[in-house]
């Protein structure tokens, strides 16, 4: 089905780009696609007209849950079609924005679709007894997930429906919801986040409604410690991400943090690291009962992703094609070898007729690991990373990345006095924790037959932190080198976070580059959208302010 979606919505997409044909074709296609994917949920409707309002707490919150592990279309027209190579986190020979409306439709119908869940919880709770702890707890949960993913929403577009959106189950004159600035978006969730946090009482487990509610949190099964942790967690975040038009705001959220020792991930009450490195916000496959079939299909449909120089310059002190100068064991977690197996990166700056081929993300390497095609010139991504579907987590949120703003906070003095130890010790522990965290993932990988990722994959002993730490200039470096070395750090722990790699770019301009940096910093609202919300669409981009290169709110 995938495949066939790929060809006929690219045919669509040059039909209308011709003028003349812009019109009809939009309003036969916008029709195709309704009746197509509506069928099913009409079926649903008819069978139980009530489903939605009758399904239970839990069932509502299990369901959102659910729908934040990224979509098939998300993440190859998308993350791999364009992110990878917007950001250079890897490269790809040719650029690949003809379909990306097919990865923006996905995003926006999932978080449109569990929108009005995520509000009908809302309006339960206003009838329960506010007093009641476990009902908190309940609110505290919805709030956090409401927050997570209205943020990725908003980063990715810009300016979108919130404030009267998900409502038009129950008010027929919220059908066509006012779009919201990124900027009272962000005001709103960080305060809702903060009330959760000072709400979350983690004694109150043991009692209705919140004994049953918990059954069906299947991000931390019911652990409060985890769920007060994740929402510290995001506060951090995105207080960075604006710190640049609200630096105020955002130190005090992080003297909030940091100054009161309160927990996040990566930190203990005492503002330490905590020794659990494998601490985070992620969705594994295994624990939710699903195999993650997309994540291979949108490899093995972009066929052409390949390690670039700009990656290959952090993981490796020289150009050696044997790996004799790697010095970090990321390397060999994110990549492969050619079909000769050398190391050798593609160009993320190309010049014209640099081609590569073979077949590193066909599924024959299940069995025949070693087989990447003879045209295989260039060194892919790891087949594991692609092609298991069980053990690799769709990552929210990790401890990396809550220390490494540590670092860039105490670094430059944001809410906490300027401190080179802090900022130092920070920084260290980041990498710690992304290595260990990266060396568990890996360690646990399975292909779909069951090969583990030692069965074909060797990482030298003498890669560990020591390995990496000695190969930074972090320490004699001046206060902009240092800055530079925690974005390059975080970068590479994003590898499997396109979409906070493109965050970080656009917010500091300061991450690895081969080139002149990319322009793009939003993408265009899509197209249904446009379609049905047009006056309040009009009303906020105007004749020509929805486009890629419009800076969102908190970008300088």
């Amino acid at each position: 089905m995938k495949k066939t979606q790929y060809k006929t919505t690219g045919l669509a997409n040059q039909v209308l780009s011709k003028p003349g044909f812009a019109l009809i074709c939009a309003s036969v296609l916008i029709s195709i696609l309704f009746f197509s994917s509506c069928k099913k949920d009409f079926d649903v409707i008819n069978k139980n007209p009530n489903g939605f309002t009758t399904a239970s707490d839990g069932a509502l919150f299990n369901s959102v849950i659910s729908s934040m592990r990224s979509g098939w279309n998300e993440q190859l027209y998308v993350n791999v079609s364009v992110l990878y190579k917007e950001t250079q986190l890897a490269a790809l020979p040719q650029v690949r924005w003809n379909n990306y409306t097919l990865g923006t439709e996905e995003i926006w119908s999932n978080y449109y679709t569990m929108l009005p869940n995520l509000r009908e919880l809302e309006r339960r709770f206003e009838t329960y007894d506010a007093s009641n702890p476990g009902v908190k707890n309940m609110m505290a949960m919805e709030k956090i997930i409401l927050a997570c993913k209205t943020f990725k929403v908003t980063d990715l577009f810009g300016d979108i429906p919130f404030s009267e959106a998900g409502y038009g189950f129950s008010n027929l004159n919220m059908l066509h919801p006012k779009f919201d600035s990124q900027e009272s978006i962000y005001k709103t969730l960080l305060n809702e986040l903060k009330w959760a946090v000072e709400n979350i009482n983690i004694q109150a487990t043991g009692e209705e409604p919140f004994l049953t509610f918990r059954k069906f949190d299947n991000l931390f099964f019911g652990d409060l410690k985890k769920w007060k942790k994740f929402a510290n967690s995001l506060r951090l975040r995105y207080a960075m991400r604006m710190v640049n038009k609200e630096p105020a705001l955002a130190g005090q959220i992080f003297s909030d943090i940091f100054e009161n020792q309160q927990e996040a991930f990566g930190i203990n009450a005492f503002g330490q690291l905590n020794n659990d490195h494998t601490e985070c916000a992620a969705l594994y496959p295994y624990q939710l009962g699903y195999r993650n079939e997309s994540k291979g299909w949108s490899f093995n449909q972009s066929k052409d992703m390949r390690m670039g120089t700009t990656f290959w310059r952090l993981l490796s002190k020289h150009d050696s094609t044997d790996g004799s100068g790697i010095f970090d064991p990321r390397a060999y977690y994110f990549f492969d070898t050619n079909n000769n197996n050398k190391w050798i990166p593609y160009p993320n700056n190309p010049p014209s007729g640099t081609p590569d081929g073979g077949i590193p993300y066909e599924y024959h390497r299940d069995l025949n690991y070693s087989i990447k095609g003879a045209d295989c010139l260039y060194s892919p991504v790891n087949y594991y990373l692609a092609r298991d579907m069980d053990y690799q987590p769709d990552i929210l949120i990790t401890g990396a990345e809550v220390l490494f703003i540590r670092a860039e906070a105490y670094l430059l003095g944001i809410g906490v006095p300027k401190d080179l130890g802090n900022a130092t010790s920070s920084f260290l522990d980041g990498i710690q924790f992304s290595l260990n965290f990266w060396k568990q993932v890996m360690t646990a990988s399975r292909l779909p037959l069951g090969a583990p990722f030692s069965n074909n994959v060797s990482v030298p002993q003498n890669l560990n932190f020591i390995s990496v730490q000695n190969n930074l200039a972090f320490f004699t470096g001046t206060e902009e080198q240092q800055l530079r070395e925690i974005y390059a750090q975080c970068m590479i722990d994003f590898f499997r976070q396109p979409q906070e790699a493109f965050a970080l770019a656009r917010r500091t301009g300061m991450t690895p580059f081969d080139g002149v940096p990319s322009q793009v910093y939003r993408f265009p609202i899509p197209p249904t959208e446009v379609s049905y919300n047009a006056s309040n669409y009009s009303s906020t981009f105007g004749a020509s302010g929805d486009n890629m290169n419009t800076k969102v709110w908190w970008m300088k």
